[in-house]
């Protein structure tokens, strides 16, 4: 039988053998690739070390030269030895590099400094060994030695300059020293040999514009009081602004004996005005006394400190200051804010209605309720405050708006025109006469609250407000005495007047009165005594709080807790006995008065610990309502610094996702708190975010922080979100805070601020931090007090504004229409030279207003400021050494 065939199947086109191919002849070609990378990559090497071991003719001699002199250091004669080692000096201070690469020299004996360690180690004592010393301490600089090498063998050395060496060797020595001393120190031993080279590092330093290191070195040596020997008239505004910035970095009290020098350097040099901002910092009232005094014969300059003064609503204790009481009274303020107001033409009243453009909208229906009308009234008196006039207040013809409200609608109407004739207390005291003798209860209470607030930061010899108020403190009806009291908080904040202390204090023993009056007349206290750490007022407000136990809890006792807290407003330790005591209260009441009196104490200071521990406190698990107020005090403790301000927008994005509810009403807070007038963009997303969150806490103090930190800007996207959500909630209860929010927005049509940092945002006025905590105390609890019957607290504000003006005037007060450049300011501290301290700047023709990153400088020569910080009001002293070309000094020729 024949066989049959057997064939082999052959694979069809792309079946799984070729796949099987396909993959092995992958693999051959990574094989392939992979040889190809490493011969090129040992080729590169190759071609490296080719290049490296190829020097140029000069650079081979060089080397070779270097090695012969290593070689000659170690003869046995020493006249050899210290003749190589001279040479070998030479060598490398003549040798120059780029700042990218060592020195050639260096470079060369690197790998012989073992050699010549040993060789100094077997070398006799003389010359040539510390001659070899010094050597080996500028080549200890660039070996990487963690044994401070550089310092040893300098110290061992022949003791020749070190401006020999250059400035990279200077440096370098300073920072070892910096090691060496802390080291010294623990071990109790001497420190002697390390501050000669201090004393011969610092004039080189500060003679070659490298001020910052020279600070730097005596302050890590304990030595910054030698600073004063090196200071003239080139170096110390570089000086003195980087101490100042230092200080913020330096625990307590370091950071205010670094602020002392700094004073010191400034009445040196004849710089008053800048030393007493630095006096006003450490907030040191015989110091602030001491530098008035120094310039008591000096007219122009003693105005221009007046002016200072009365921006921090301060007056120098022990000094006659008959000559310039207007100006430290601030009793020409209204007439100064009247001439920024003529010459930006904004004079004419604005009606709310102008605020809202309702009329843009076609779906909102004007609604004509009492708690519209209020919200108009709040609005009216934002946007008018200053300007002594509007079209419902205090129009000529009777118009009756406060007929449109209701009972305690009516109170807070009536004391809205003491907003509008804020400072004027000559005009404007007419104007309120009218209501304070009206039969309706509420419109006379509204009148004394309007005096409080018409007199508020302004000085006169007549006292208006005591003489009208003081009257009705003991008055048989409650809200009278509440309108008087509070008015007196308002009108005296800061002034620290004992009279008013033994007039207010009985109150608090009021057993009669609920915890609303006594809030009221703790808060008053606290405004009026602020930062003064008042023993005697310490210790009746802890009294109060005990006698009244649980009532201590209420939602109105915070602005008892707040008063005491106030008291301690930036004093840091001062306040640890208060914290102390108060551990002996239990409950809830004590817990507030604990949280607020450490938060307040710490003000501003951006202190990390302090932060750590109401963060600590914020995350213990439970629902506990003070958790809001933990988080405001961060915000408070963050406030007046960049970097603090940036972390707690990371820290409140956390706790918005993982916090309860209380910590997620208190954040929109917070954040009005962090950047009052100062509208940044990432904060009004996130307010933008939360206005429209489903708990109505949670979005109505979100819409009031948009307010807040837009207030007086007028600033057109915070003004668009705020006409959307007025649209959305058309007939919401949450209508109200959209129409207080567009009021504060245009606050003064635009011309102020309540931010409480001032003079280029260094120092922190406490008044207008009062104000400010008054009304987010308030918006803690936003549903019982601002939405009900304590809407009155909103003028608390009033402590806080004040005029974002430049003016100029000349020696005789007349103001005085400069150009001036204003532009965003830069931070030039530690930069050497003579730095642009502005950015993208445009010229304007004085009174300008300024935001809160704006910096003005003069644009002409023609004039000298009296201060170098162009803000608020400036006096201006004609330049006898005037160019010629400049246009206003060629206008006079």
């Amino acid at each position: 039988m024949p066989q049959k065939e057997v064939t082999i199947p052959v694979p069809a086109k792309g079946g799984s053998n070729k796949e099987e191919d396909k993959k092995d002849n992958k693999d051959t070609e990574e094989k392939n690739n992979n040889t190809n990378t490493n011969t090129k990559d040992n080729k590169k090497d190759k071609k490296k070390d080719k290049k490296e071991e190829t020097l140029s003719p000069e650079d081979e001699k060089l080397k070779n030269d270097l090695e012969l002199l290593v070689e000659r250091s170690r003869d046995e004669k020493e006249e050899i030895a210290l003749t190589a080692l001279e040479a070998l000096k030479t060598e490398i201070r003549s040798s120059t590099s780029s700042m990218t690469s060592v020195p050639k020299p260096l470079k060369f004996l690197r790998t012989h400094y073992s050699t010549l360690v040993d060789i100094y180690k077997n070398s006799k004592e003389g010359k040539a060994k510390t001659s070899l010393a010094d050597i080996l301490s500028v080549l200890a600089m660039a070996n990487g030695n963690d044994e401070r090498d550089t310092l040893k063998y300098k110290l061992l050395g022949s003791g020749e300059a070190i401006a020999n060496w250059g400035h990279e060797y200077v440096k370098h020595l300073a920072t070892e020293i910096g090691i060496e001393y802390d080291i010294k120190k623990e071990e109790n031993q001497s420190v002697e040999d390390l501050l000669k080279l201090v004393d011969e590092i610092v004039p080189f330093q500060m003679t070659h514009n490298a001020e910052p290191e020279a600070c730097d070195l005596l302050l890590e040596v304990e030595q910054l009081s030698k600073i004063f020997q090196y200071i003239d008239e080139n170096n110390y505004s570089r000086v003195c602004l980087y101490l100042f910035k230092c200080s913020y970095y330096v625990p307590g009290p370091d950071d205010i004996n670094i602020l002392k020098v700094c004073v010191e350097i400034y009445i040196k040099m004849k710089q008053y005005p800048d030393a007493l901002r630095v006096a006003m910092k450490i907030s040191d009232p015989e110091l602030i006394t001491e530098i008035f005094k120094l310039v008591e014969n000096n007219k122009s300059i003693l105005q221009q400190l007046g002016f200072l003064v009365a921006r921090q609503k301060i007056v120098p204790d022990n000094f006659n200051y008959d000559s310039i009481s207007d100006i430290i009274n601030n009793s020409k303020l209204s007439e100064y804010f009247m001439n920024l107001a003529t010459d930006l033409d904004i004079r004419e009243p604005k009606l709310p209605e102008e605020i809202f453009q309702s009329h843009l909208d076609s779906t909102s229906a004007i609604v004509d309720s009492a708690r519209m009308n209020l919200a108009s009234s709040f609005v009216n008196a934002f946007v008018n405050a200053g300007f002594g006039k509007d079209k419902l207040m205090t129009a000529e013809e009777d118009t009756k708006w406060w007929f449109k409200n209701r009972e305690l609608g009516i109170l807070s109407t009536v004391a809205s025109t003491g907003m509008i004739v804020l400072w004027d207390i000559d005009g404007g005291l007419t104007k309120i006469d009218k209501f304070l003798y009206s039969q309706e209860k509420h419109c006379s209470n509204g009148a004394l609250m309007a005096i409080g607030m018409l007199t508020s930061g302004v000085r006169s010899e007549m006292d208006p407000a005591l003489s009208l108020l003081a009257e009705h403190i003991n008055s048989s009806n409650t809200g009278t005495r509440i309108s008087a009291i509070f008015g007196l908080g308002l009108a005296y904040a800061g002034t620290q007047r004992q009279d008013l202390m033994s007039l207010l204090s009985p109150c608090l023993d009021d057993d009669k009165e609920k915890m609303e009056f006594i809030g009221i007349v703790g808060l008053a206290l606290g405004l009026i005594f602020i930062g003064s750490c008042d023993p005697e007022l310490s210790t009746l407000f802890v009294q109060t709080l005990i006698q009244r136990g649980t009532a201590a809890s209420e939602s109105h006792a915070r602005f008892l807790h707040l008063g005491l807290g106030l008291l301690y407003l930036g004093k840091q330790d001062a306040a640890e006995l208060a914290l102390e005591t108060l551990k002996a209260i239990e409950g809830k009441g004590g817990e507030y008065a604990r949280l607020t009196v450490e938060a307040c104490a710490y003000a501003g200071t951006g202190n990390v610990l302090k932060v750590q521990n109401m963060l600590h406190f914020c995350s213990d698990g439970q629902e506990n309502p003070h958790h809001g107020l933990a988080v405001l005090s961060i915000a408070l403790i963050a406030m007046g610094e960049e970097l603090g301000s940036d972390m707690c927008l990371r820290m409140f994005d956390h706790l918005l996702q993982k916090g309860n509810i209380h910590i997620k009403r208190a954040i929109p807070l917070a954040l009005g708190l962090l950047s009052p007038s100062n509208p940044r963009i990432p904060i009004m997303d996130i307010l933008s975010k939360l206005s429209h969150d489903n708990d109505p806490e949670v979005a109505q103090g979100a819409i009031l922080s948009l307010g807040l930190i837009g207030a007086g800007t007028n600033n057109a996207r915070i003004g668009g979100m705020l006409r959307a959500l007025a649209v959305f909630y058309g007939k919401d209860v949450h209508l109200f805070f959209v129409r207080i929010a567009q009021g504060l927005l245009h606050l003064g049509k635009g011309t102020m601020t309540i931010n409480p940092y001032h003079s280029d945002r260094t120092l922190m006025s406490p008044v207008a931090v009062g104000g400010l905590l008054a009304l987010l105390h308030a918006g803690l609890d936003i549903k019982n007090i601002l939405s009900t019957q304590s809407h009155y607290l909103f003028f608390s504000i009033v402590c806080s504004m004040y005029p974002r003006m430049l003016m100029t005037l000349d020696e005789d007060l007349k103001p005085l229409p400069v150009s001036v450049r204003v532009g965003q300011s830069v931070d030039i501290v530690g930069l050497a030279g003579k730095p642009k301290t502005i950015t993208g700047f445009q010229t304007h023709t004085t009174p300008v207003l300024l935001g809160y990153n704006e910096r003005a400088e003069l644009a002409t020569d023609d004039y000298i400021p009296l201060t170098n910080i162009l803000e608020g009001i400036v006096i201006l002293r004609p330049n006898p050494n005037a160019s010629v070309t400049s246009p206003l000094a060629s206008k006079k020729n």
